[in-house]
């Protein structure tokens, strides 16, 4: 696929069509990753994306229990006074 550098104010930029931004799930931002002879985008993911539907879901399934307790046996809670 050929694309061409187009002129944004001072700077210059490329021109994803909405196909390439929607197939490739594009929103705002790309990791832009130089290699020797390659200029590589990549999506930026939400690194949480998810997690609401799978706490909720964890939940329902009373699969969210603390796996270690919240206090260890052995803490002394008075040297904080």
């Amino acid at each position: 696929m050929e694309a061409s550098i187009i002129k944004i104010g001072n700077s210059k930029g490329l021109r994803l069509s909405k196909h390439i931004l929607e197939q490739y799930h594009i929103t705002d931002k790309v990791e832009l990753i130089l290699e020797k002879d390659k200029i590589i985008l990549k999506p930026i993911e939400q690194p949480r994306k998810g997690w609401e539907d799978a706490f909720k879901s964890m939940s329902k399934n009373e699969d969210d229990q603390l796996l270690i307790d919240d206090v260890l046996p052995d803490e002394d809670f008075d040297e904080w006074n």
